[in-house]
């Protein structure tokens, strides 16, 4: 082992330590990775941003404004509605709404078919007297499985298709991942309908008509008329029990006290920090008379400003009257709302707080509440740092609840009304995909070239707001893309790739072919389950090529390995997003993934290596 491969093998070490470290995001360490390879000479410097020009990142960030243009448009609704059973039981409406997530996810962004389907599973939970959980997991596993079906499905098949390309010069169609994923998306789509979906834990008992988001923390203020001010603590515990919450800190002049005795008056102004849930705290208010802090906070800047205004100036005018009646009606709370939020893993939001982001000042929005996998918080609400799968309980006017929502990438959880942008967009966005896929599946055109004249008729129908386009994309995924690129060529270059595959043939997999290949795919993933899917494929694509070529065999099997266990996160919620996304509404914990995500896991390495040496025979 010469000294750049020592180099190479310490920084993809490394790599994948903060990667799974998590304390920076994964563009971060992509981007820190690629600079080192620079600066230790690995990457000359006139090349070291050559991935960003590579067409599977051109392919992916065209494919999320695509998807983009059938959110807005309302296509994936209308799709919903008519392919969603209405009144059907567990099994066929598990299978239903699964299968339509797997569908959707064979032909935009995964993560944002989630998102779509998101507020319908929560709705069906309800319906069919389940847990929140037992129907956001199998729609998760069913979003990552859909993924492997196409090219298009997810960045990991774009990148193997890219190595491919630079291999043997040749990339992968749009429907050469199908024969494989596909038969295995749809066992394991049948396996979470009927027996599956048992394995996941109920977090909560059947039968509540509200969406279970778990515990809430938050703030509410003692006021003078309060039934509350002048009692112990321990009755005013007594009294909340009856309403399901419990006091876990009182605020003084300031001063917070993380475990008041419960011999301790309460006074008027003190602030309690209350667990709940979302559906006890309306009558956790009207039992002791209290108010929600953020809410009466704000009242009193509305009030104090309006005094203030009141004593400078007057209506002049009926119109004016009629002015200051609206305003007038408007502070008093109507068109006021609530919004139950889930923070994406590439929400704005994250590491944030709503005074950093001067929620109220910005968006006229007060913070409520906030959920997190039944974590107590030493923070005050304005000051807590915001995290990926947070559940955000947030009050203010309806269009600013739904653009900040827009604005910050957080799912609301409410029921969604189908709105389209003016009537034939939907189908517009419909056709637009539909002719980028034919132009690619066909070979018309260059996926990458199909995909981008897809975004620029989509930009000249109108069926994506302009503004949005840019802001479809994630632009982590594509640093991170472009990044890794340039990395992992230099394993090639270097002969690391090479090296780390004689070693796992000859002392791992002992030069038996199939041994080989089941590696291959066991190892892509249970590093996707750490590690982002994109880039575990991206360090994994050298090390299947350089195996298939010490085996002297086709490495078009080893590379569809990869592709299929870079899409089988399922046994961490770190593993892919939508897995994250999850995480605190169906009121999961980290080790509840397994569960139903091993077996799933097992089931795909037993059909697929049949079906890959059947499909892509060695």
């Amino acid at each position: 082992m010469d000294y750049n491969q020592l180099l190479i093998i310490f920084i993809l070490l490394a790599t994948m330590a903060m990667f799974i470290w998590g304390r920076w995001r994964h563009d971060m360490v992509a981007g820190a990775a690629l600079l080192a390879c620079v600066m230790t000479g690995l990457i000359d410097a006139a090349d070291a941003f050559l991935g960003f020009a590579h067409p599977a990142v051109v392919t992916v960030a065209c494919v999320l404004v695509l998807s983009r243009a059938l959110q807005v448009s309302g296509a994936v609704d209308i799709l919903a509605r008519h392919v969603l059973p209405k009144q059907a039981g567990t099994t066929l409406s598990l299978a239903a709404l699964t299968g339509l997530g797997a569908f959707l996810s064979g032909f935009m962004n995964n993560v944002g078919a989630m998102a779509l389907l998101m507020p319908v599973a929560i709705q069906l939970s309800g319906r069919l007297n389940l847990t929140p959980g037992q129907v956001l997991m199998p729609l998760s596993f069913g979003t990552i499985l859909g993924g492997m079906t196409t090219l298009i499905g997810t960045p990991p098949n774009l990148i193997v298709s890219g190595f491919r390309s630079e291999s043997i010069g040749q990339h992968y169609g749009m429907f050469d991942f199908t024969a494989v994923g596909l038969f295995v998306a749809l066992l394991c789509v049948l396996f979470i309908a009927l027996p599956g979906w048992r394995l996941v834990p109920a977090r909560k008992q059947p039968g509540s008509e509200n969406f279970d988001t778990g515990a809430y923390i938050t703030e509410v203020r003692v006021p003078e008329d309060s039934k509350a001010s002048g009692m112990h603590l321990r009755e005013v515990e007594r009294e909340l029990g009856e309403a399901e919450a419990l006091i876990i800190g009182l605020i003084r002049n300031n001063v917070r006290m993380h475990a008041p005795a419960s011999n301790r008056r309460i006074k008027s102004g003190d602030i309690l920090v209350i667990e709940a849930e979302v559906e006890a705290l309306t009558a956790m208010l009207s039992t002791l008379g209290l108010e929600l802090e953020e809410a009466a906070s704000a009242a009193e800047m509305e009030e104090k400003k309006s005094a203030d205004n009141e004593e400078e100036t007057a209506p002049r005018d009926g119109k004016d009257e009629a002015e200051e009646e609206t305003s007038e009606a408007n502070s008093n709370g109507d068109g006021m709302g609530l919004m139950e939020l889930v923070v994406r893993t590439e929400s704005s939001l994250q590491g944030r707080s709503a005074r950093d982001i001067q929620l109220r000042e910005r968006y006229g929005l007060n913070l409520l509440a906030v959920s997190r996998e039944g974590s107590r918080f030493r923070a005050r609400l304005q000051t807590l740092k915001i995290k990926p799968g947070d559940l955000l309980l947030v009050q203010g006017p309806e269009e600013s609840l739904t653009e900040f929502a827009a604005d910050t990438s957080c799912i609301p959880l409410a029921e969604r009304e189908l709105r389209l942008p003016e009537p034939g967009q939907a189908l517009k966005a419909s056709l637009i995909m539909v002719a980028s896929v034919a132009a690619a599946a066909f070979a018309l055109l260059p996926t990458a070239i199909a995909f981008a004249a897809g975004v620029l008729a989509s930009m000249a129908l109108r069926t994506l707001p302009l503004r949005s386009v840019y802001t479809a994309i994630d632009w982590p995924v594509i640093v991170l893309l472009g990044a890794l690129m340039p990395v992992a060529a230099v394993m090639e270059s270097t002969g690391t790739a090479t090296l780390i595959s004689e070693y796992l043939m000859n002392y791992v997999a002992q030069g038996n072919e199939l041994a080989a290949l089941g590696l291959i795919l066991v190892l892509t993933m249970v590093i996707s389950s750490v590690v982002n899917n994109a880039a575990t494929a991206a360090a994994m694509c050298p090390i299947a090529l350089g195996t298939a070529a010490t085996l002297g065999v086709s490495a078009d099997a080893f590379l569809m390995a990869v592709a299929i266990g870079a899409s089988c996160a399922f046994l961490t919620p770190i593993g892919h997003q939508n897995n994250t996304l999850i995480l605190g509404p169906g009121g999961f914990q980290f080790g509840d993934y397994w569960r139903l995500g091993l077996p799933v896991s097992i089931l795909v390495v037993i059909v697929s290596l049949p079906l890959l040496l059947l499909v892509w025979p060695l």
